[in-house]
């Protein structure tokens, strides 16, 4: 268990950047496995759910939850998304971020990337799946630039 364990840490260090892997998951979390494959699907502490493995790529998906543990615990994370105030509302909704409301993005956000969403005072409205890399949510006036998976108020 320890080992998997180590395993799930190194894999959110790798998606998220050094020290992730720890702040995401401390002591305690505990592993589900898949009943068909045996392989990890979700990572949670107590009850809640903190991230789900993809089985197609071996990456983790976050929830609310475990958006908010990267965020709070690792100074200047790289994947997140910071929107305008004006459409915080919807991104909390789990509606798409459009690019031409993105006013900052982490220099390393490719598109496929696992990104938070944030609103001007860094709480996380959203998780989801950056279409566009960060020079291009800040320089395009169209198209969605995330691809929202869950809101918060979802």
């Amino acid at each position: 268990m320890d080992q998997e364990i180590e395993r799930v840490r190194s894999i959110a260090d790798y998606q998220f950047g050094p020290g992730s892997g720890a702040a995401l998951f401390p002591d305690g979390v505990t592993l589900e496995h898949s009943k068909k494959t045996g392989k990890i699907r979700f990572v949670r502490l107590g009850e809640q759910l903190l991230a789900s493995l993809r089985p197609t790529d071996g990456m983790f998906t976050l929830s609310i939850a475990g958006a908010e543990r990267l965020v709070s615990r690792i100074e200047g994370l790289d994947y997140t998304v910071k929107v305008l105030d004006e459409v915080a509302e919807f991104a909390a909704r789990g509606k798409n971020v459009f690019a031409k409301h993105v006013i900052e993005a982490g220099a390393s956000i490719r598109p496929g990337d696992e990104v938070v969403v944030l609103d001007s005072k860094k709480r996380v409205l959203a998780v989801g799946r950056a279409l566009l890399n960060a020079e291009e949510m800040l320089a395009f006036g169209v198209g969605v630039a995330v691809r929202t998976r869950r809101g918060r108020e979802r």
